[in-house]
């Protein structure tokens, strides 16, 4: 059985370090093997745990391991003998050696390999629970795109009905180089794609969630409903929200301070009720720094209050689902669109949609590639594109 996987993210200050790091110390005092790990370029996992940490898991305390990973040595060891190969397929294509150099420096390919550790240790170690301490949102959204953006320069740039047949390229190539060169390239970017293609179900399987935390700010809990849509686009499922350093209850208290705490408060409260995603736990601002496993552990418990701290507060339901109304059909996207720009278009048997510039194909069920679109709609629930059945395909 698989670990379960849960990547903790949010915008930049909001402390979901703290609660990664504590979500993990609860799970191991609960009696599971955990292990955390940050992909954050600016680690501070171990600060929130007080020791030091490295690639490698450490262990923090029983049944608890951390790790913060180094996406530089990843670079220089297991992408040098990729870069090579994708040389080579260049250079069968006639690009000039100086070009192809450049155009092995993949956007984002540090990353993308921080993502495949993960999901290394996710795969090869004795975890129950892997926690991830992501980056902020905008890079978090870029890494879990990654894959399937990797996924499709790849196919373009060598598709699969060449790589599967021994020494075809080579001889398309019409080079010097040997086949077996041209063979060994074929394996490579082979393995890398099944790689892409296990990163990307791992990303969006039953057993992984993303955790958004926020704080009760209107410019933050913005960007929080727009990073609900994003990863729903990608299929990754959000099984939860968390509010971090809500101000105390002043309770009948008097005189400025307890005058700032009850506005403030009221405010925070106030943004919380417009977020409309669900239950979202909160927790309070502390008077001193998480710092430790005990302090951690206190975190833990003011957040998940003894519940199981892998139980979601919220599970999303299916991106997709299609629906009969009369004559028609309706595709219902489970996408919280909110003021945000969205973008509707049929190609050929894919429905493009397209929400703030982040563009996703979904493909058509069978039943509705011989249909048309007759209209749109926005609801509560999300988008729902009406289709009716065209005549001249229906009876096909």
């Amino acid at each position: 059985m698989s670990a379960r996987l849960l990547l903790f993210t949010g915008k930049g200050g909001v402390g979901k370090t703290t609660l990664a790091a504590a979500t993990s110390a609860a799970l191991a005092a609960g009696g599971r093997k955990a292990l955390v790990v940050s992909t954050d370029p600016a680690h501070s996992l171990g600060d929130a745990f007080g020791v030091p940490l490295g690639s490698a898991p450490t262990e923090v305390d029983a049944g608890l391991h951390a790790a913060q990973v180094d996406p530089r040595t990843l670079v220089d060891g297991t992408w040098r003998e990729l870069r090579g190969h994708l040389r080579t397929v260049l250079a069968g294509a006639g690009v000039d050696e100086l070009d192809a150099e450049e155009l092995t420096v993949l956007p984002g390919v540090e990353e993308l390999l921080a993502l495949a550790e993960v999901a290394r240790l996710t795969r090869t170690g004795p975890w129950d629970v892997v926690v991830v301490d992501c980056g902020p949102t905008a890079e978090t959204l870029r890494l879990l795109a990654l894959p399937e953006a990797v996924a499709g320069y790849l196919e373009r740039l060598f598709p699969t009905h060449r790589r599967v047949v021994r020494g075809l390229l080579a001889g398309l190539a019409g080079t010097a180089a040997p086949v077996e060169r041209w063979d060994a390239t074929a394996d490579a970017l082979g393995r890398l794609a099944e790689n892409l293609e296990q990163l990307r179900g791992l990303l969006t399987a039953d057993t992984t969630a993303v955790r958004l935390v926020l704080t009760p700010e209107r410019v933050v809990a913005a960007e929080t409903r727009r990073t609900v849509t994003a990863l729903a686009l990608q299929g990754i499922r959000v099984d939860g929200v968390i509010a971090n350093r809500l101000v105390p209850h002043p309770g009948a208290g008097r005189g400025p301070a307890a005058t700032w705490l009850r506005t403030r408060r009221a405010e925070q409260d106030a943004v919380l009720a417009s977020l409309d995603l669900g239950p979202v736990r909160t927790v309070e601002h502390h008077a001193r720094e998480p710092v430790g496993l005990a302090a951690l552990l206190e975190v833990a418990e003011a957040l998940y209050a003894g519940a199981d701290p892998l139980a979601g507060s919220g599970a999303a339901g299916p991106l997709v689902d299609v629906v009969r109304v009369d004559d028609e059909y309706e595709l219902r996207l489970a996408l919280r669109v909110g003021d945000s720009e969205l973008e509707l278009a049929r190609v050929g048997d894919d429905l493009a949609v397209t929400v703030d510039g982040r563009r996703r194909l979904i493909a058509l069920p069978s039943l509705l590639r011989r249909c048309v679109v007759v209209g749109a709609e926005l609801d509560d629930d999300g988008v729902a594109v009406r289709f009716r059945p065209d005549p001249d395909l229906w009876m096909r």
